[in-house]
């Protein structure tokens, strides 16, 4: 009966029939506590099957099998070790069952001192010889890590079975030696041993990992004249192999041949289109996985979650979040994880940070990506409160690094980015993986080329780091250096690839070097057989409009190629801007809004052209429609660190402990400026257009970081000011001035560019001061 129950999985009626034993009886007997402990431990009712252990009279090796086998399944390796050896101790001679459950359990922990011992025990009691145990024996050693060990025991038997291959050929691809491990495989069908299925799966996954696409083919063409096509398993193999391939294409056509499917096979399509960034195939294979009738696992979730979030598709990650929680798959971390990369990416950040807070066992990809949330909606303080957290229980690994100094970068933390580097170099980090280039787009970001260069000297000098010390000379509008580092990089045999020409064009562009730039653009496919994409010719546009060749724009945009998108009549937009022309300006705005109304940037640059021009009424226009698009302006925030403390300073900010203070100094400044006749913060010479301009699309909030920095630093510190908008003429004009009388070096870093001011000049050489003085006077002969 009790047997009965066991292969029945009947569970509650098992439990009558063992009370009933035990209310007319204080003892089992051998047969019957044996059926119980089977049946408990069939159950995972370890507790019990204890406690009916305890309660037998009399036991036999079956009986410490089992018990030792309930253990090992549940994962309590130590527990199962130590009934081993009481066993031992109480005089119990293990049999050809007990040491393959054993050495399972060394190679499972994984503890190969203990699986020795039990090796010699193999020996002494003579199953030295026998097929199970030495397969047992090659198991251990390979999950121990120990390979010429296994191979030796491998070697030397006298009689091996399929399963003997199959774990000495899996446990060459288990320890990434992939090639030694097909050999196998082919030695095992010389041997006239035909593999099976778990043989071919991990033969097609070994292929995987070797990335060799030809050898795949071949196991694919061995699979199909074998038969083993039709099985499930091994065609979800192959559909992961090839997807890993980049053959998404052959990859379809093993998935429409299934004459069956099951939920892994689905799965891997979703991750394997998701991986190949096919987001649209792989929301369309899960909507069609629906329809099936098939219910998505945790790894199906995520997948999709991934291809939302890379999609931007919100409403869609909120039915999957509401799947999530009547599924109960929420509890599972890799799910919660990817719905905060979901939310984090789609803009709610407020709703990753709830997931975030529900994960009640939170690892370092959960910190991961809420750090990296955090930082891609511009909340880069939290960002770095979050990450000191993490280090109170977790050890951040290269990827969290990555983010976090990302977060330093946008708001100029450098000592915390100091700090990181530090802790990279302590724990060995600090050549991992993206680490170097992240460390050294910090100092470029934050100003200091010093640093940069000595970073960049003592890395791995690849494609992308000499990209970011491009890109640091097109921040500062050095176009000549740039060139000049870029012509140091070809000599260097580095292959420039298609982001290296945006930096170098950009800075072409600040710098109104038209011929040089036209030059590289000209040369790109021809010398360095790169294509122009759509960056690029955006690029283009921006140079010839910012030097005020807005026709020869305006025809180079007409004669591209492919279609131009919102980004290059963006960059005609604000060559229109610069130069006042309203009604080109007009144009290239209505082509933007065609295609994109959601990007406040466009919007802003449209009133920026009307303000400029004095157009009011249709400033406020644009207002409106980004108000009924539901669009808001930024608030003006600048950040300034001082003695590696960051502090942030928003728009009209009356609630900062210094704030007092602040405004004296400020005010003391403005009167110097008005008695050096410069007229204040909003002089006579400012007409109401630069004034109103400025009130709406600046700020100032900069000049509160200035002086925070002036009262609390020793004199002669250089201060450092980061700003999420461009810097009007008035907080230019202002920085410059206190620059002079304090004789302090300044710099801020704007959207647009950095700005040195030393001793009352700027680095930028008032290049957009001069620009918007010539079409003033322009505008007035007119």
């Amino acid at each position: 009966m009790v047997r009965l129950c066991e292969w029945k999985r009947a569970f509650e009626e098992g439990s009558k029939v063992y009370c009933y034993v035990s209310n007319s009886s204080n003892s089992l007997s051998l047969r019957l506590g044996n059926a119980f402990l089977s049946m408990f431990v069939r159950f995972g009712k370890l507790g019990d099957a204890w406690y009916v252990f305890g309660k037998m009279v009399e036991r036999d090796v079956f009986s410490w099998n089992v018990l030792i086998s309930g253990y090992a399944k549940k994962g309590f390796f130590d527990e199962a070790l130590c009934l081993y050896h009481r066993m031992l101790w109480v005089g119990f001679k293990p049999d050809v069952y007990t040491f393959p459950c054993v050495l399972r359990t060394c190679g499972a922990v994984p503890n190969l001192e203990r699986g020795k011992e039990v090796h010699v025990h193999v020996i002494r009691f003579g199953f030295e010889a026998d097929v199970d145990v030495i397969n047992a024996l090659i198991t251990m050693y390979v999950k121990c890590g120990d390979l010429p060990k296994a191979r030796l025991l491998f070697d030397k038997m006298a009689r091996r079975d399929r399963i003997s291959w199959n774990a000495i050929i899996s446990g060459y691809f288990e320890n990434g030696e992939y090639l030694e491990g097909i050999r196998l495989f082919f030695k095992m069908r010389e041997h006239w041993f035909d593999p099976d299925l778990m043989t071919m799966t991990s033969v097609i996954s070994a292929c995987e990992s070797l990335g060799n696409e030809r050898l795949g083919r071949e196991i694919h063409g061995y699979v199909i004249v074998t038969g083993m096509s039709a099985d499930v398993s091994v065609c979800n193999s192959l559909i992961q192999m090839y997807f890993s391939l980049g053959c998404w294409e052959t990859a379809e056509k093993v998935f429409d041949r299934m004459e069956w499917r099951d939920v892994v096979s689905w799965t891997a399509m979703i991750s394997g289109y998701e991986n190949n960034v096919l987001p649209d195939k792989a929301l369309d294979t899960y909507r069609m996985m629906e329809l099936h009738g098939f219910v998505p696992d945790e790894i199906t979730l995520a997948s999709v979650l991934s291809a939302c979030a890379y999609l931007g598709k919100l409403d869609m990650g909120i039915k999957l979040h509401e799947l999530a929680k009547r599924t109960g798959f929420i509890s599972y971390i890799i799910v919660a994880n990817t719905l905060v990369d979901m939310y984090s990416k789609c803009k709610c950040v407020d709703k990753a940070l709830e997931v975030f807070h529900s994960i009640p066992d939170k690892d370092v990809i959960s910190w991961t990506a809420i750090i990296l949330g955090l930082r891609l909606n511009n909340r880069c303080f939290e960002a770095l409160i979050f990450f000191r957290q993490m280090k109170v229980s977790l050890k951040p690994n290269s990827v969290t690094l990555v983010s976090v100094l990302s977060a330093c970068a946008r708001i100029g933390g450098l000592m915390c980015g100091k700090e990181i580097h530090a802790y990279a170099l302590r724990t060995g980090m600090a050549l991992d993986g993206f680490l170097p280039n992240a460390l050294l787009d910090m100092y470029v970001r934050c100003g200091r080329m010093g640093p940069a260069w000595n970073q960049f000297n003592s890395q791995k000098k690849d494609v992308s780091a000499w990209n970011i010390l491009l890109t640091g000379y097109a921040q500062r509008g050095q176009g000549k250096l740039a060139v000049e580092f870029f012509n140091r990089m070809i000599k260097s045999n580095v292959s420039p690839d298609e982001i290296t020409f945006i930096p170098l064009l950009c800075a072409c562009s600040k710098s109104e070097m038209v011929t040089e730039g036209l030059k590289y653009f000209n040369s790109m496919e021809l010398k360095y057989g790169v294509t122009p994409n759509l960056k690029h010719y955006a690029c283009v546009v921006d140079l010839l409009g910012c030097a005020g060749q807005l026709e020869e724009a305006y025809e180079f945009i007409q004669e591209m190629p492919i279609k131009p998108d919102a980004a290059i009549w963006g960059a005609l937009l604000n060559a229109c801007r610069i130069h006042r022309q309203v009604e080109l300006g007009e144009f290239a705005a209505q082509r933007i809004f065609e295609s994109d109304r959601r990007s406040v940037g466009y919007y802003v640059l449209l009133c920026n052209l009307y303000a400029n021009s004095g157009k009011w009424d249709e400033v406020a226009k644009v207002r409106k429609m980004m108000k009924d698009n539901g669009l808001v302006i930024d608030p003006g925030c600048s950040w300034v660190e001082v003695k590696g403390k960051i502090h942030a300073f928003l728009s009209g900010d009356d609630f900062h402990p210094q704030i007092n203070e602040i405004n004296a100094l400020l005010e003391g400044i403005y009167e110097k400026m008005r008695v050096a006749g410069l007229g204040g913060p909003k002089c006579d010479s400012m007409d109401g257009v630069e004034i109103s301009k400025a009130e709406i699309f600046c700020g100032h909030s900069e000049r509160l970081a200035v002086a925070f920095g002036l009262i609390n630093t020793v004199p002669g510190t250089p201060i450092w000011v980061t700003k999420n908008l461009y810097m009007c003429q008035s907080c230019h004009s202002t920085i410059k001035f206190i620059s002079k009388i304090v004789r302090r070096e300044i710099s801020v870093r704007d959207t647009e560019e950095f700005h040195h001011f030393k001793d009352g000049i700027c680095s930028c050489g008032d290049v957009e001061i001069l620009r918007k003085a010539l079409t003033n006077t322009t505008s007035e002969r007119n």
